[in-house]
């Protein structure tokens, strides 16, 4: 097998496995589905129940028990197991049924997963890579089963969500991410690893809980902190060369400087700054295509002025400059919002990433307030009258009804996207912003809602989620074997996003397609990313017709293949 191939493309699958070893392995299990043959040739008669079965009757089986659960934590665990029993089985039910499940293995059910992690923990998947064994890492990367690695998504667990530092937990998220790396793009599940980076949490419950299985110790910071993360970057770079390594729920203060330190280095990506952005601009689009507002001429109010926020306005500024502003024309036409309102000159302090987004003071100097001194988010409806608004906040209502309102007096349809994940974190309901803007509100949430009925008729709700976009990232950076992750490749993504906008040819339909279209999406988004990283010069070039080929070669597809022992 080439450094890059696939692994298991082959149609028969060798192993020196047999017995209950075979089927302990996830990735190996077939259960019922073996065959008389495979069962003579592993031993596996008596050990396995003596029907012959099939993998469609499998999920049948599986998603009937699935179902019959009360809650959706319990069917959250029930999937954790069956990806742990049998990979297979676990994704032809996922991507079969991927409008259902989605919310299960992601946002927002994922996030519950995280906070009872270890209520739930049973088998190892993926690496915890502790504080104190930061001395054994290289140590534990170098296992040969770790070999076939292309992919990984790591965490510190230190901002999991809207949901705050979960410690340990985090490592949900890591395998929540990867999940829809192969459910979404295809790509072979023994292509990736989740990571934990366990520098101890300063959640108080987890650390007092007698389950936590993480390190039972206060987060540790500053040198000590960014030490741990050189020597695991440096291992990670020396054992994978050619690694994707996707950042995930870093804390505000860590992600941004982390992305810029490492980003040169190897190929790596935050999927919470510029996954987050490219959706947000997509959709975005998408809604330009049914309100006819171009986007040099949007104002764009953020509601959160972390990572993601500023992540979100370094694109639509970039965007923006592509279509001919200036680089100040651009900024002008920003409003973000902090936890003590708009982020501008004049009225307080404004230091790091949010600076270059600071109104000037000779901008808002005119603004009726409702307090002097003092902007908040209905101020900056009344005032700057945004046509979009979206919200990276992790605040549940920060969306107050008497901003929206203002802002629907304003504008004809207005762009609104509470972006917050889980649901519980949601900046406002869809059934909220229907109402308050008259059924005029164009809307995109991060977690899954269902259509709002609004005098007789159902408005879709967007989920504008960053499932749209990883994952064919990912696929794309395999199949051209990219070596950087560039800010052009995320613009692509997004463009290609709103290309596939049902809006597009009917006002009236959905923003975004509907999720059960994801494999086709990040296959239309990894093309597009894949020519931009040939054009930025990080990729092998080829025609397009090869682009194609070796796209379509990275897409697995969860089916049993034939299972013979390997040839002494």
């Amino acid at each position: 097998m080439s450094q890059h191939s696939q692994p298991d493309r082959d149609d028969v699958i060798e192993t020196d496995l047999a017995g209950v070893d075979l089927i302990n392995q996830p990735l190996l299990n077939k259960g019922t589905a073996f065959t008389d043959e495979e069962r003579d040739a592993f031993h596996l008669h008596g050990v396995l129940p003596p029907n012959i079965g099939t993998l469609p009757e499998q999920v049948t089986r599986r998603l009937a028990v699935l179902r019959s659960f009360r809650t959706d934590f319990e069917r959250y665990a029930f999937l954790r197991d069956l990806q742990d029993a049998n990979e297979t089985l676990f994704y032809s039910l996922l991507v079969n049924n991927i409008q259902e499940l989605l919310p299960l293995v992601y946002t927002p059910t994922v996030g519950e997963g995280c906070q009872r992690f270890s209520e739930i923990w049973r088998k190892p998947r993926g690496l915890f890579l502790s504080y104190p064994n930061r001395h054994r890492i290289r140590e534990i990367l170098s296992d040969a089963r770790f070999d076939k690695v292309r992919v990984i998504v790591v965490s510190d667990g230190e901002r999991i969500l809207g949901l705050g530092d979960q410690g340990a937990g985090g490592m949900g998220i890591s395998i929540g991410k990867l999940s829809l790396y192969t459910a979404c793009a295809g790509i072979h599940p023994a292509a990736t690893l989740p990571i934990l980076l366990d520098v101890g949490t300063n959640n108080v419950e987890r650390l007092s809980n007698p389950l936590y299985v993480g390190w039972r110790n206060p987060r540790i910071s500053g040198a000590e902190y960014d030490a741990f993360i050189e020597e695991f970057v440096s291992a990670v770079a020396e054992r994978w060369p050619d690694v994707l390594l996707q950042w995930e729920d870093f804390a505000g203060s860590n992600a941004g400087r982390l992305l810029e330190r490492y980003r040169d280095r190897l190929c790596t990506f935050n999927d919470d700054i510029q996954g987050t952005a490219a959706v947000a601009f997509g959709t975005l689009m998408a809604a330009i295509n049914v309100t006819g507002v171009p986007l040099t001429e949007q104002r764009i109010a953020i509601v959160g002025a972390g990572a993601a926020g500023t992540g979100i306005a370094g694109l639509l500024v970039k965007a923006m400059t592509n279509r001919g502003l200036s680089e100040a024309e651009a900024h002008s036409r920003f409003f973000v919002l902090d936890s003590k309102g708009l982020v501008a000159h004049g009225l307080r302090e404004v230091s790091g990433d949010r600076a270059q987004f600071a109104q000037t003071q000779e901008a808002v100097a005119g603004w009726v307030l409702q307090q002097p001194g003092q902007i908040g988010l209905l101020d900056v409806m009344n005032n700057a009258r945004p046509t979009t608004l979206i919200g990276v906040s992790g605040q549940a209502g920060a969306f107050t009804e008497d901003s929206i309102r203002a802002m629907a007096s304003h504008v004809d349809r207005p762009i609104i996207f509470p972006l917050s994940n889980p649901t519980s974190r949601s900046e406002a309901t869809p059934v909220n912003l229907v109402a308050w803007t008259e059924g005029r509100a164009l809307i995109g949430t991060g977690s899954p809602f269902p259509p709002v009925e609004y005098k007789g008729r159902l408005l879709p709700v967007n989920q504008t989620n960053n499932s749209y976009i990883f994952p064919g990232v990912g696929l794309a950076v395999l199949a051209v074997n990219a070596s950087r992750v560039t800010d052009a490749m995320f613009m692509a993504a997004g463009v290609a996003l709103a290309e596939l906008s049902p809006a597009k040819h009917d006002p009236l339909a959905r923003l975004l397609p509907p999720v059960d279209q994801l494999r086709a999406v990040s296959v239309s988004v990894a093309r597009a990313v894949a020519k931009q990283a040939q054009l930025d010069g990080v990729a092998e070039s080829c025609d397009e017709a090869t682009l194609e080929q070796r796209i379509r070669a990275q897409v697995w597809e969860p089916v049993y293949r034939p299972t013979r022992p390997r040839a002494k």
